[in-house]
């Protein structure tokens, strides 16, 4: 019998540093249902060694998430941990719609209150206003933290600078969620965004994306053998882990762990988070740069794009694409091996989901939290595929 090593996070008074996201579980084969058995051993270990914080939406997994979770936490004291969900304001029209939503969400999960409670992916200033303030939703949810549905509100942010200034400072808030991870933090606006949260406004942070939907726990080999070389025994997500978790002011970092590994790894991370030195956030620069010279196309593969009206799978198609940018299959194309190798990763997308079944419709371009030129990299895509033949 083997004894377990992997270490316990220390108790904390609130959440625990690490967090469970609920929106990457690993799925039954050729289904999109939740691998439940596996999805309630992960979140059991994830528990017993003292993460307390599990995060969850009305649309992840295709609505399935929060009905599994409130199943999967109903063996624990409901005191003994923290539950968070996110309100849709983009499927939503009116007041009345966002009653019945948080009525529904609090069923699905089967709890008489959300410790933490979100305005989903806020993005722009008009459509915050059009719901949360001119349908009066954000007052009602007010009120349900005043009867004691909602313990903390916030919300999660993909938008704009400008527009994370004009929410700090017209409205209160109990904390806000904000993707930062150490490439986000030099090539996009993460580093200003946390400024503003934590030291201007000294709110709690939540840190959602710090591996970019894994990503960086994947880099390309040049990338990676950098970060080996300077640690051999370290992973590569315990680098982007330690250059979130040890921020000040970052109350949770959510990670969405489907693999008893990834866990496992985590937990030896956040038991006793130590800061990158300055010789590491050196070395961790350089890796980024080797990673970043291959132009990645950078998605989370959040899966918020998804279903595509043409059944275009496009967070697998962006995969597929970084993996052969990764291994430079690109550049390599006129080699009969390294156009098979190229081929196979393709081969993985079923012939009905391929980039050339995109129309350029444009329904994902709004849902997209990374601003990606969806269609515009379909047909870039498509003409790479039609390139290789």
């Amino acid at each position: 019998m083997s004894i377990d090593t992997t270490p316990r996070l220390v108790s904390v008074a609130g959440p625990s540093l690490l967090g469970f996201g609920c929106m990457r579980f690993t799925l039954l084969p050729g289904s999109q249902a939740i691998d439940e058995e596996q999805a309630c051993a992960l979140l059991a270990y994830a528990y017993d060694h003292g993460v307390n914080y599990f995060d969850t939406a009305w649309g992840y997994h295709e609505g399935k998430s929060e009905q599994f979770v409130g199943r999967a936490l109903q063996r624990y004291p409901r005191e003994s941990y923290y539950l968070a969900s996110k309100m849709p304001g983009w499927l939503l029209q009116d007041l009345a719609g966002a009653k019945e939503l948080l009525a529904k969400q609090l069923q699905r999960c089967q709890v008489k209150y959300f410790d933490y409670y979100l305005l989903h992916s806020l993005t722009t200033q008009e459509e915050f206003e059009r719901l949360y303030l001119k349908e009066n939703v954000l007052d009602y949810l007010r009120e349900q933290k005043q009867a004691g549905r909602i313990g903390k509100l916030g919300f999660s942010f993909h938008g704009s600078l400008d527009f994370m200034k004009y929410l700090l400072a017209n409205q209160s808030w109990d904390f806000v969620q904000i993707q930062l991870n150490y490439q986000d933090w030099h090539t996009m606006q993460a580093a200003q965004l946390y400024e503003l949260v934590v030291e201007k406004y000294k709110l709690p942070c939540i840190i959602m994306e710090p591996l970019r939907g894994g990503a960086l726990a994947n880099l390309n080999e040049e990338g990676a053998a950098i970060l080996k070389e300077a640690s051999p025994q370290s992973s590569l997500a315990s680098w982007g882990m330690r250059f979130v978790a040890t921020l000040p002011g970052v109350m949770c970092v959510l990670s969405g762990m489907n693999d008893i590994k990834q866990l496992q790894d985590n937990l030896k991370t956040f038991a006793e988070p130590r800061a990158l030195n300055a010789r590491e956030q050196e070395t961790l620069q350089k890796a980024l740069q080797a990673y970043l010279k291959l132009s990645p196309i950078p998605c989370s593969a959040c899966n918020y794009c998804m279903p595509c009206p043409f059944n275009v799978d496009i967070p697998g198609n962006f995969r597929a694409y970084n993996k052969c940018a990764g291994k430079r299959l690109l550049e390599a194309m006129h080699e009969e091996e390294k156009k098979q190798e190229f081929l196979e990763l393709w081969q993985q997308i079923a012939p009905e989901s391929l980039p050339d079944k995109c129309s350029s419709c444009g329904a994902c371009l709004s849902k997209c939290p990374q601003h990606i030129d969806i269609p515009e990299r379909m047909l870039e895509l498509k003409e790479l595929l039609r390139q290789a033949g």
